[in-house]
């Protein structure tokens, strides 16, 4: 490189000096990161990965970064030690000393020349077309080996950040995967024959795909950070894997059911058949009462009792063989419905069974009103009063007799209550042998 002439102000030895300092503060640093870069992990892996879609495209622009970046730093290296010598030929520069470290030091002065891939294929800072040779200021190369390092370490981080959190993450839900699959084929939740396993066989194809494709192009798979420009700035985007995960576990509580079904099928069975059993009893019991209703109870509107629904049979028969058969899946909701259906046939014929026999509550309800007006009527010492004699009896006859005309029976002892009440209302005056009766007088 040549001496054309200082760029601007002569430095002094005090400036010159400071420059060299802050060069060398920089080399330091710089020459840190890019040894930090080369060791990189993510870096590794990329160099030895089989990538595909933006990744691949990424990466053989920051591999042409990268051998870009070494190609400045060894320029760099270069200039700041031509400056070292220069200023360490004598104590006291000379002027021609200064005005040469004032080109070399400010001046674009500093020759690059790469290779026509890497500078083909790496950025350039005004995002034209790569050279075989560029001129920089040093100042202007730690820009750009900066600008370099950045992109370049953005890419390697979020590749590394992401091949770091889903493959493992992946893999994990994939052998929680295989032991559900295992568990859902044991109590036969497969495809085609449940939607649980159909759920599997799809959760398995998605988990394959989306590990090949995190491994061959994890940039696919990074989220950046809004208005963040740290290197590496964002997080992998995980919102394939969170929406399986949440599918998965959704068919294991799925199967989870079908397992409670398994341990409790056969003491879920027997109860279904005590319940069928005592609605059917209740319902020929119903039929037996509604048959003595007719009998003993006239004039009355008595509701016809239906049979046992045989579809409930049928069911709870075909619950039955699903069980033999370890047929879990299609026993679950069989038998929660079931077991519904099942209670609403108990309450239908209690329902019958009360309907039927309401008559005859109804007569035992009159027969025990007017034993207790009897008994009332004895306490008021009018046991032997002839009016309340004949009532009792007319309605005592209607009450037992068969069949009974429950309208007019409660007419006769409503005869019956109000004799007795008018009774207990009229005076009376008590004599030596007791109370005595004063009817003929009113």
């Amino acid at each position: 490189m040549g001496v054309t002439g200082p760029p601007g102000p002569v430095m002094d030895r005090d400036e010159v000096d400071r420059a060299l300092a802050r060069l060398g503060a920089e080399y330091e640093a710089i020459e840190t990161s890019l040894l930090a870069l080369q060791d990189h992990a993510g870096r590794r892996l990329l160099e030895g990965a089989e990538l595909t879609g933006v990744t691949k495209e990424r990466w053989t622009a920051a591999e042409a970064s990268i051998t870009l970046l070494w190609a400045y730093f060894d320029a760099y290296t270069d200039a700041l030690r031509s400056a070292r010598d220069i200023r360490a030929r004598r104590r006291w520069s000379s002027r021609d000393d200064l005005v040469e470290l004032t080109e070399l030091l400010r001046g674009e002065c500093v020759t690059v020349a790469g290779s026509a891939t890497a500078t083909a294929n790496a950025p350039t800072l005004h995002g034209g077309p790569g050279k075989l040779s560029e001129q920089f200021s040093l100042a202007a190369l730690v820009d750009r080996m900066n600008e370099l390092y950045a992109t370049s370490l953005d890419m390697v981080v979020a590749a590394d950040a992401v091949w770091s959190a889903l493959p493992a993450r992946i893999d994990l839900l994939a052998a929680e995967l295989q032991r559900t699959r295992r568990l859902a084929h044991s109590v036969g939740v497969r495809p085609g024959e449940h939607p649980a396993g159909d759920d599997l066989e799809r959760i398995t194809r998605t988990l394959t795909r989306l590990r090949e494709e995190v491994v061959s192009d994890p940039l696919a798979y990074w989220a950046p950070a809004p208005g963040s420009s740290a290197p590496g700035g964002g997080k992998p985007d995980t919102t394939v894997y969170d929406r399986e995960a949440r599918a998965l576990e959704d068919v294991r509580r799925e199967i989870d059911a079908v397992l409670t079904v398994r341990q409790d099928a056969e003491q879920r069975l027997v109860r279904l058949r005590d319940v069928l059993s005592r609605a059917d009893r209740t319902l020929a019991e119903a039929r037996t009462a509604r048959g003595e209703v007719l009998a003993k109870i006239a004039a009355t509107e008595v509701p016809v009792v239906s049979g046992p629904p045989t579809a409930l049979q049928e069911q709870l028969a075909m619950a039955a063989e699903y069980r033999r058969q370890a047929q879990w899946h299609r026993l679950s909701p069989l038998l929660e419905s079931l077991e519904q259906k099942a209670e609403d046939e108990l309450l239908r014929a209690r329902e019958s069974l009360t309907a039927v026999t309401a008559p005859l509550a109804v007569r035992a309800e009159l027969r025990g009103r007017l034993d207790a007006y009897r008994a009332k009527v004895a306490r008021h010492g009018l046991a032997e009063d002839a009016l309340l004699i004949e009532r009792y009896d007319a309605a005592r006859r209607m009450l037992w007799s068969a069949p009974c005309d429950l309208r007019v029976a409660e007419q006769a002892v409503l005869r019956y209550q109000q004799a007795a009440a008018e009774q207990f209302a009229g005076p009376r005056v008590p004599g030596p042998g007791g109370p005595q009766d004063r009817r003929g007088e009113s």
